[in-house]
């Protein structure tokens, strides 16, 4: 009979993998505040008086759990929060069940978008964003049997594709602080509107850039009422009467100012730093933004800021461990 020595690795060996687990799940989990969940109805006790058995803090910390583990089915996620080590660390008091999961993030779409900024504002307390945000939109595909999906153009790639967008505002360090999850890619005027408003009630930067998608009248107005410098090309399709500028806050800050002037190399400088935008939602992509499997409006919604959530956390335990902020992963 052979020894169990000879198939198994020895208790150091085990104490390590172990030890390895809880360092890296505390290093995630430790900094978040999300004693605020509780206050949401849509996460209330049920109606019928049946006792809470998990606190939405605590369902949270294990999706962003298995979401950093690249963990996103129902399945996987309920055999993962089966691990002791990891249960415990997220705070639960027994596993979840593949239903109470289920039930948690249907019930997150709802309140996505406010989570997804509270921790924004944790993060911003600690962490300086900069004085230039970026401003964009990405494709969500998704699998062509979602019936709630559509077509959409990306002028990017000259192509079609099946899915959702999300119009996104970076800072420093890859840090998204705003988002919007839409139909498509492309951005409207309402859209920016509001995801503007959202991450200037964060912090006021000094610029904000963006593309031609982005040459709009009230957008770059609002950002120069808020001291702001809006920095996207002028597209000379919007109008029959072109301007000779290269981009539109030439002619606003024209009309609405006699004393500023900026410099044309000053405008160059500032948007030839558009790309860190891109760098920030591919950040984003590698913490499950570009995995989704999952089908329906809500729930890729759900999908979508809870990736988000998951990189503001990431760059709160970087930053508490003295790491570098900017990286998708966390550093032991």
């Amino acid at each position: 009979m052979s020894s169990s020595k000879a198939v198994l690795p020895g208790n150091d060996t085990v104490a390590q993998v172990f030890k390895a687990l809880e360092t890296e799940t505390t290093a995630l989990l430790e900094p978040l505040d999300l004693s605020f969940l509780t206050d949401y109805p849509v996460f209330a006790p049920d109606s019928r008086g049946r006792t809470r058995v998990h606190e939405p803090p605590e369902l949270l910390k294990g999706v962003l759990h298995c979401f950093y583990r690249d963990i996103y089915g129902l399945r996987p996620m309920e055999r993962e929060l089966r691990n002791e080590d990891v249960w415990r660390q997220c705070g639960f008091e027994r596993p979840p069940s593949r239903r109470t999961l289920d039930r948690f993030i249907t019930d997150f779409a709802v309140v996505a978008e406010e989570v997804f900024i509270e921790l924004v504002h944790e993060l911003a307390e600690q962490v300086p964003l900069g004085k230039l945000f970026q401003i964009d939109g990405t494709d969500i595909p998704v699998s062509q049997r979602d019936e709630d999906a559509q077509w959409n153009y990306d002028h990017t790639d000259d192509d079609f594709y099946y899915g959702y967008g999300c119009c996104v505002v970076t800072a420093a360090n890859n840090i998204p602080i705003a988002a919007a999850f839409t139909s498509g890619k492309k951005v409207d005027q309402e859209t920016a509107m509001r995801v503007t408003r959202d991450a200037l009630a964060v912090e006021t930067p000094r610029w904000m850039v963006g593309d031609s998608e982005f040459d709009m009248l009230n957008w770059h107005d609002y950002l120069l009422e808020q001291a702001v410098v809006p920095v996207a090309p002028y597209n000379p399709r919007n109008t029959d009467d072109p301007l000779d500028i290269e981009y539109r806050v030439e002619d606003r800050i024209k009309e609405h100012s006699e004393t500023v002037r900026l410099w044309q190399r000053q405008l160059d400088e500032t948007y030839s730093q558009r790309s860190r935008v891109e760098t920030a939602i591919g950040v984003c992509k590698d913490l499950g933004l570009g995995s989704l499997r999952v089908r329906g409006r809500a729930r890729v919604k759900s999908h979508v800021f809870l990736t988000l959530c998951l990189r503001v956390a990431v760059a709160l335990a970087n930053h508490h461990r003295g790491n570098d902020v900017a990286s998708s992963t966390i550093t032991l």
